[in-house]
């Protein structure tokens, strides 16, 4: 069996793992990645990229289907779901090539295999052939990501009953699907084969799509799905899935009475589950809750010598936090100050049109904590978004009542994904509403909905 050394071997090539990688190799480190797939993990690979690549068809589709309002006579139009879902696999494919040239390039070493834990120093890699090799390090970092959670009641079977995976690879458009869970990944969906012409209907436990989402941002929401033809039912707990020969049942029970719908296809995208499994932690006796490492503050576990970052430390499971993880865990290992990441301004976003996007509290969750002011700015007052068509949406702003500190942010229309940067710089410098109003924001553009939004909170806005 041959060996190898490095200072940091981290298991995991996804965005937590591969930028903690570079990010090592930056601060002087020999850092070895070992991945069994493709590096970028889920999120490039079957994730966040391909999903976004999808969602960019949906949304020429519903421009194309609205060309008349901009003089444009489309005849004829058709869509070929099976050209959209190469392009998203090009897009992966593209962006997975190029992750593979940063770690070359900074002089990662890439060892393909499944990797686990021997010791706090050694992690045994075993490749496709069998093979087995040992790679002794100083540090260990597992970062192995999430899969779609497994529930009993939900069997999927990837042909009838489906996850978010095979969801982006079906090349057959369905006449009719369910999706249970109205969260990020159920919407996005929703969205995209709501574009093609299936008949959709969402079905969420909870009372509104977007649970985690300010109330009246997720009211917003299920408004516009309505308008698509999305059914949506919510406060619904599905009791049984079943998969027949000509498409599925769905058991759900709400208001005290028993449903069952049925469609083609039933779209699973409720939650994840830690990929920890058959990596040596039981073995080593690292601490684990309900799947998920335990951590403290600086992604150290209890045995001395392995840290783990990313989806497999639980909530917040997203590819932008693990990242931050990985740079913040590399410069710790490296012995710089390094101030803790602030989970209180993570950013949040969903990319259905209309997008939403927020960050910190919601209006419910700020009002509990003290004296708010509220302002909410609507898309249609802004020239740029007349100016584009996209007049659906508003931008909320929560700001404490005595000094004008930003609470927090929610945006659904257009572009919100972008627009909610700025509002995270700002609660990163505790930045207060009147110094986002003092600072002159281009005209023409969506970024004068944040400035006129924050003008408002103290009674200054212009263009309402």
């Amino acid at each position: 069996m041959s060996t190898t050394k490095y200072d940091v071997a981290i298991i995991g090539g996804g965005p937590g793992g591969y930028v903690a990688a570079i990010r090592a190799a930056q601060l002087g480190k020999k850092p070895v990645v070992i991945e069994k797939d493709r590096p970028g993990g889920v999120c490039l690979n079957w994730g966040c990229i391909p999903t976004k690549s999808l969602l960019k068809n949906a949304e020429l589709i519903f421009t194309l289907q609205h060309a008349e309002d901009f003089g444009i006579s489309c005849d004829n139009l058709s869509f070929d779901i099976s050209k959209a879902v190469d392009r998203s696999r090009k897009a992966a494919e593209t962006l997975a090539g190029g992750v593979e040239f940063l770690l070359k390039k900074n002089n990662v070493k890439i060892v393909k295999g499944h990797g686990r834990l021997k010791s706090a120093s050694v992690v045994e890699v075993t490749d496709a052939e069998g093979q087995a090799s040992e790679i002794h390090a100083e540090s260990v970092v597992v970062s192995t990501g999430s899969r779609t959670k497994a529930i009993p009641v939900i069997p999927v079977d990837g042909s009838r009953i489906i996850d978010s995976t095979d969801a982006m690879q079906l090349r057959e458009i369905p006449t009719s699907m369910t999706i249970i869970g109205g969260g990020a990944i159920g919407v996005e969906f929703a969205y995209f084969f709501a574009a093609y012409g299936t008949k959709v209907t969402i079905v969420e436990m909870l009372p509104h799509l977007l649970p985690l989402e300010d109330e009246e941002i997720s009211e917003q929401l299920e408004k516009s799905f309505a308008k698509l033809g999305i059914s949506i039912m919510t406060g619904a707990r599905v009791e049984k899935a079943e998969a027949g020969s000509g498409g599925t049942t769905v058991a759900i029970s709400r208001d005290n009475k028993t449903e069952t719908i049925y469609s083609d296809i039933t779209l699973m995208a409720v939650g994840r589950d830690p990929n920890s499994e058959d990596i040596g932690l039981e073995e080593l006796g690292v601490e684990t809750d309900r799947g998920f490492i335990k951590v403290n503050d600086g992604y150290a576990t209890n045995v001395p010598g392995v840290y783990a970052i990313g989806d497999v430390v639980g909530a917040p499971l997203l590819a932008h936090v693990a990242s931050a993880e990985g740079v913040n865990l590399m410069e710790r290992l490296a012995g710089h100050e390094t101030n803790p990441i602030d989970y209180g301004n993570i950013p949040s976003c969903t990319y259905c049109q209309p997008q939403v996007a927020s960050v910190g509290l919601t209006e419910k969750a700020a009002a509990e904590q003290g004296e708010i002011k509220v302002f909410k700015m609507p898309y249609r007052s802004s020239g740029k978004a007349v100016a584009v068509g996209h007049v659906e949406g508003m931008v909320k702003l929560i700001a404490d009542a005595k000094y004008g500190e930003i609470l927090g942010a929610h945006i659904i229309g257009y572009d919100a994904t972008e627009l909610i940067a700025e509002l995270c710089t700002a609660r990163t410098l505790e930045t207060t509403a009147a110094e986002i109003r003092q600072t002159i924001h281009a005209h023409p553009t969506l970024s004068e909905l944040v400035m006129e939004a924050a003008a408002g909170i103290d009674g200054e806005a212009i263009h309402i």
